[in-house]
């Protein structure tokens, strides 16, 4: 039982560093394009972990991803940020994050942004 405890303390204890982390990394990869609450020259991303896949309003997206369609789970999030072109060719997204712990980050800080 102490060790359980021991565990659910040093996890929270560990979330704040995770975000921080998350958001520097999403900074630094997404950030020249994407803001968390304004549409840029991407989309903004506040609630993108279980939207619609281009449905964000007031924003022009690319026929490829209007055709994609599905929505954006975690797991879809890790395909799109390792190859967007491979998921949706055509697509105005060309960065590749191959980093998968980068990846990890930046989705664990998306799925923060509610």
């Amino acid at each position: 039982m102490r060790l359980i405890l021991a565990l659910v303390i040093a996890g929270g204890l560990c979330a704040p560093a995770f975000a921080q982390d998350g958001k520097a990394v999403y900074e630094a990869k997404c950030g020249g394009c994407h803001s968390p609450g304004t549409n840029r020259i991407g989309p903004k991303h506040q609630g993108v972990v279980g939207r619609a896949v281009a449905s964000v309003p007031d924003y022009a997206y690319s026929p490829a991803l209007k055709k994609l369609g599905g929505v954006w789970t975690e797991a879809r999030l890790d395909q799109w940020l390792q190859n967007p072109q491979k998921l949706a060719p055509g697509s105005k997204m060309y960065l590749m994050v191959t980093d998968p712990a980068q990846r990890k980050l930046i989705i664990g800080y998306l799925a923060m942004l509610k």
